[in-house]
């Protein structure tokens, strides 16, 4: 089973970090003490600017309701553009998707997107549906992995994994905590779709995923996910995020590849979730890395911002498009969430 393409899709409407700065001053100036708290908390997260879902000028929707119908609109829109490039890249017929999952922390719909984009697309009637809500950032990775399971069981298959996250869509209007501030500062939109195929189905060559692995952290609840409200999502952002980062991820990688007979040195190339800079500094010092081991992180967070489960799949992108390592190659790709959770998945590219 093998990672056959991704593709991302951004909407249309970029904005530069101060422009951004200067919308949150003109609704939030008179109830901020000190404005200047917020611009050193954007100008802290690494990020040159962010796309949104809809014009500035939209923005905040009058309720939550309104918000998340926006978000049915633009994930279907960015959806079906992620997947038409994803299955171009792959070189496979859409009838050759037996499964499809698709992740998201950012919206709710019933039916869900994958069900609409199976009538908006005209795809298979017949495919396997799997919507998957509340993972938040780790769900890229665990999508990925879930999806490897499904192809591992049906080799003549192809699995489809998307993912959308309109994260601009679940600022709160009236909450000015840490939390938020920084997420204002942080998280962006946008979407990405991946092809996985069975081992017996001709699609484009791409790395083997060779095992999966899935680490949940009791009692740490708390440290990340949503307060879920009448008036919809608001963010729970723990500054604790990265001492648990610290605390565990090294281990649990140590273990993984010592299942698998190998050790980090082997690791070649690191396909990790963009949770911002103290979440990728908390990385590189669980995992001891190198100076620029995690460069395709960093550029994609400055790029885009923390686009959640998304994040780590336009990682995945940029490194099977302009930076795909040499033909034997071992990898890891790997993203945290709430939970707290982990998910690895070892490549073989």
């Amino acid at each position: 089973m093998r990672i056959s393409s991704a593709a991302t899709a951004l909407p249309a409407h970029y904005y530069p970090q101060h422009v951004l700065i200067d919308a949150f001053r003109r609704h939030w100036g008179p109830r901020l003490e000190r404005f200047s708290v917020l611009e050193r908390l954007h100008a802290a997260t690494g990020v040159d600017g962010r796309y949104l879902a809809f014009p500035i000028e939209r923005y905040p929707f009058p309720t939550w309701g309104d918000a998340n119908n926006a978000w049915i609109e633009a994930s279907l829109s960015l959806g079906e553009r992620a997947i038409c490039h994803a299955l171009t890249r792959a070189g496979i017929s859409p009838s050759d998707i037996g499964a499809f999952f698709f992740v998201s922390i950012t919206g709710v719909a019933s039916p869900s997107i994958e069900g609409r984009l199976i009538n908006r697309m005209r795809l298979s009637p017949r495919m396997k549906r799997m919507p998957i809500f509340g993972l938040g950032c780790v769900a890229g990775a665990a999508g990925i992995a879930r999806a490897a399971d499904y192809v591992k069981a049906f080799p003549n298959q192809a699995a489809l994994l998307l993912s959308v996250e309109l994260c601009s869509l679940t600022v709160q209007q009236d909450d000015l905590s840490v939390a938020n501030l920084i997420s204002t500062g942080l998280f962006g939109d946008g979407a990405a779709a991946v092809i996985l195929s069975g081992d017996e189905l001709n699609a484009a060559p791409g790395p083997c995923i060779v095992a999966t692995q899935s680490t949940f952290y009791p009692e740490t609840e708390s440290v990340m996910g949503w307060d879920i409200s009448e008036k919809g999502f608001r963010i729970v952002l723990s500054r604790e995020v990265p001492d648990v980062i610290r605390a565990n991820l090294g281990r649990d990688v140590d273990e993984f590849l010592a299942s698998q007979g190998l050790a980090r040195r082997d690791i070649s190339n690191w396909v990790i979730h963009t949770g911002g800079p103290k979440v990728l500094e908390a990385t590189e010092s669980a995992l001891g890395l190198a100076p620029g081991a995690l460069d395709v992180s960093w550029t994609c967070l400055r790029r885009t911002g923390n686009l959640s489960s998304a994040s780590v799949l336009f990682v995945l992108e940029e490194t099977l498009e302009n930076r795909r390592p040499a033909p034997g190659a071992w990898g890891l790709l790997a993203a945290m969430g709430p939970g707290f959770c982990s998910e690895l998945v070892l490549l073989r590219w």
